[in-house]
């Protein structure tokens, strides 16, 4: 796992879980520290024992950029969290799609219709990949600064998905959440404090933020009854599909749903 700050990291857990199940004893997955401007250097030194490479914030952008082939929805996102070496160098995938997909399929989402994205900030566009994978039918994206969600538009002309931009102190809370089919939060707890009792009435609600925990959030979806994914999910779902690129092997998947659920005292249900 590559990143800064990363000892917080539960991707060891995972990953040590699963090569542990799967009996690959010689295998290890550690922690190294190191950002976006450190990691081309870093992947160029990796001798061949390594075989991929988790990369989080800051560094997946450069991730994708160290590349010598990509996947087409690391493209479309424009970020890359997973690596795996190849013959011509280092392939680039975002199993972070893989993430919003499963979390939401756990929390027993089969809706059509639109999406609300709160945030747009790197996590937004895997988000949006997500979305487009479930098959929504377009998204509206509440920005603080719609300027600054050029990449975002990007992202979703890539995926075909129809996305607008939304000016955050301009948004029509009540309509935006009252028909909507999913809510993905992306932006911090403090910043959507107001807009909760409305927020929480979405069908099917993933709230990305994991710590501290509940958010404010995920204690009005659960007091409702509603339909609760969150970021610990998509941290385990986006987790599977690391494994089975770097093994080649099926990834043992309530082995590692355990793990998880036992190095976070149990704080959420992890459905598979």
């Amino acid at each position: 796992m590559v990143g800064s700050p990363v000892a917080h990291s539960l991707s060891p857990v995972l990953h040590t879980a699963a090569y542990r199940a799967l009996g690959l004893t010689g295998w290890t997955y550690e922690r190294v520290e190191a950002d976006a401007a450190a990691l081309p250097t870093l992947v160029s030194t990796l001798d061949g024992s390594w075989v991929g490479l988790s990369v989080t914030m800051p560094g997946k952008q450069a991730a994708l950029s160290v590349a010598t082939d990509a996947t087409d929805r690391a493209v479309a996102v424009g970020a890359a969290n997973t690596l795996v070496r190849a013959d011509s160098g280092w392939r680039a995938d975002c199993t972070d799609v893989d993430g919003v997909v499963g979390a939401l399929r756990a929390a027993g989402f089969t809706g059509s219709g639109y999406a609300v994205v709160l945030g747009a900030g790197g996590t937004a566009c895997a988000v949006l990949a997500g979305l487009a994978d479930l098959g929504l039918a377009r998204a509206y994206v509440v920005a603080r600064e719609p300027a600054r969600a050029e990449p975002v538009l990007r992202c979703a002309s890539k995926l075909g998905l129809p996305v607008e931009v939304i000016r955050w102190a301009a948004a029509p809370w009540e309509s935006l959440a009252g028909d909507a089919a999913v809510l993905v939060n992306t932006a911090p707890t403090a910043a959507i404090e107001a807009h909760v009792p409305l927020l929480a009435a979405v069908p099917c609600v993933l709230d990305v933020i994991y710590h501290p925990w509940p958010t404010a959030l995920a204690t009005a979806v659960g007091s409702r009854g509603g339909r609760l994914a969150t970021g610990l999910d998509m941290l385990l779902h986006q987790a599977f599909g690391q494994v089975e690129q770097f093994t080649g092997l099926n990834a043992p998947r309530k082995v590692m749903r355990e793990a998880l659920a036992g190095a976070t005292g149990g704080a959420v249900p992890l459905p598979l």
